[in-house]
């Protein structure tokens, strides 16, 4: 019986992670937003995961430190050229993953997002799931 071994595919680093909300930022944009979710007409899963309906949730910022990476969250109306042009294939709310040679990838869909149920832990485990599926690392701040 003849065995090859097992190809390792090289890691890649991620060295930013962006999440990108459904909603414009801004007075106005998050007020319309609000507005719009207390009438049913507007929903953001990120928006679920990283606030409560009062304030950053602390689970978040907590998951965030220990990442070791930057995670800036963007709205719709925030986002840089190269972010707008990867979350018009992706759609927000998303998560991107900002490579080691500064390319973005798709880390987390809306699809991915809306199950967690606007659970920071349940984020966490998807977040990790992603990164190994994608053969990607963290690469982590030395400073």
């Amino acid at each position: 019986m003849n065995s090859s071994p097992q190809e390792s595919v090289p890691l890649k680093s991620v060295i930013e992670l962006i999440g990108v909300y459904r909603a414009d930022g801004g007075a106005v944009g998050e007020t319309k937003y609000v507005i719009s979710k207390l009438l049913g007409t507007a929903h953001c899963a990120l928006c679920d995961i990283t606030n409560s309906p009062l304030r950053r949730r602390p689970a978040w910022d907590r998951m965030v430190a220990s990442l070791g990476v930057p995670f800036v969250l963007l709205h719709l109306n925030q986002m840089p050229p190269d972010v707008a042009a990867a979350i018009n294939t992706a759609r927000a709310p998303a998560v991107l993953a900002r490579l080691a040679d500064g390319s973005l990838a798709t880390a987390l869909r809306p699809i991915d997002l809306e199950p967690l149920g606007g659970s920071v832990s349940e984020f966490s485990r998807a977040l990790a799931d992603a990164l190994n599926q994608n053969h990607w690392v963290l690469k982590r701040s030395t400073t």
